[in-house]
C-alpha cells in the first residue's frame, strides 16, 4: 500500500501528527509519500522516531498515480487544498481533524490508529462527492474546481453588486446583494450555512444558490438539479468583483461572464465504518445539547 500525506507545514500539531503516521505506517511497511512542503519542513525538524540524518522522505510528485490513499491532516481548509491537489487522480482522501469543526476532516486525532488499521484491512467505505467547475468568458480562472462552493462577492468596501443569473438558459433573477454562494451538497455545511442556505445530505444531486445579504428580503436560497448550468453576469460600481473557489480568491473585471456547472469528476472521501452524516450533524452543530 502507498499513502500520501498533506497538511499545513507551519503548524506544529500537524507535524506531530505526521510524525505519528510515519511511525505507525513504518512499522507496517506501508510506503509513505509527503507533499513537497511537508517533506521540506520534516527534513528541517528533529521529529521522532527518525534521526535527522536518516530521513529520506519521498515526494508525492514522484509517486505518479500509484497512491492508494491521501491523508489530509488539518482542518476542512486543509482537506479542500488536498482535494484541489488530487484533482481527478481518483485517489480517495482521509480527513484527519487537527482543526476546529471538521465536516470534511472527520477523523479525530485519537482515531488515527483506528482509521489506518481499517485502511490496511480494507474496512472502510468511499463516498463520491460532486464538485462544481467555473469557466470565465473573457478572463482566466486560476482555480476552477470547487468541492464546497463558488462565491461571487463585492470587492473591498464597494457597494452591493448586481448578479444577473440564468439557470439552464432561462433568466432566474438579478441579485442585488453583497454576493452569491453557489454550493455543492458537501459545501452546504460551510459558507452556504452561514448565509442561511439549507443543509443537504452529501449524496443529494443538487446545487444550492444562496445570496449574501440580499437587498430584497423576498429572495430566498434556491435548490436546483446538479445537471443544470448557471450563467452569471456581474455589475459593480468599481468595475470588478471577487470570485472565491473553495476559499481561493481572485479579482475579475465586470466584463468576465461566468459559467458554472457540475465538474466531470468526483472527489472520493474515505469514511470510518461507523460514519453517519446525521450523527455528524448532531455532533458538530450540537443539536439536542
Amino acid at each position: 500500500m502507498k499513502i500520501a500525506l498533506f497538511g499545513n507545514a507551519m503548524k506544529r500539531m500537524t507535524l506531530s501528527e505526521v510524525s505519528h503516521v510515519l511511525e505507525f505506517m513504518g512499522l507496517r511497511q506501508v510506503e509513505v509519500y509527503l507533499s513537497q512542503e511537508l517533506r521540506q519542513e520534516m527534513n528541517l525538524r528533529d521529529y521522532p522516531p527518525f534521526p535527522a540524518d536518516e530521513k529520506v522522505w519521498k515526494d508525492f510528485t514522484d509517486a505518479g498515480n500509484m497512491i492508494d490513499f491521501a491523508l489530509s491532516i488539518g482542518g476542512d481548509g486543509t482537506f479542500l487544498t488536498t482535494a484541489s491537489i488530487i484533482g481527478d487522480k481518483n485517489i480517495p482522501i482521509v480527513g484527519i481533524n487537527c482543526g476546529h469543526l471538521g465536516f470534511l476532516a472527520e477523523v479525530q486525532t485519537n482515531q488515527v490508529d483506528l482509521i489506518m488499521d481499517q485502511l490496511i484491512q480494507g474496512r472502510y467505505t468511499i463516498e463520491q462527492r460532486s464538485l462544481l467547475t467555473v469557466d470565465g468568458e473573457g478572463g482566466h480562472l486560476s482555480s476552477p474546481n470547487a468541492l464546497n462552493e463558488i462565491a461571487i462577492m463585492k470587492s473591498g468596501l464597494s457597494s452591493m453588486i448586481e448578479i444577473e443569473t440564468s439557470v439552464n438558459g432561462e433568466h432566474l433573477h438579478t441579485y442585488e446583494a453583497d454576493g452569491l454562494v453557489i454550493s455543492t451538497p458537501t459545501g452546504s455545511t460551510a459558507y452556504n450555512l452561514s448565509v442561511g442556505g439549507p443543509l443537504m445530505e452529501p449524496h443529494v444531486k443538487a446545487i444550492i444558490l444562496a445570496p449574501i445579504a440580499t437587498h430584497r428580503l423576498s429572495v430566498r436560497p434556491l435548490v436546483i438539479p446538479d445537471d443544470w448550468t448557471i450563467d452569471l453576469k456581474v455589475r459593480s460600481r468599481n468595475g470588478n468583483y471577487l470570485i472565491s473557489v473553495d476559499g481561493r480568491s481572485q479579482s475579475l473585471l465586470n466584463e468576465v461572464e461566468l459559467h458554472v456547472q457540475k465538474a466531470p469528476y468526483t472527489t472520493k472521501v474515505v469514511q470510518l465504518e461507523e460514519h453517519s452524516f446525521i450523527q455528524a450533524l448532531k455532533d458538530k452543530l450540537q443539536w439536542g445539547k
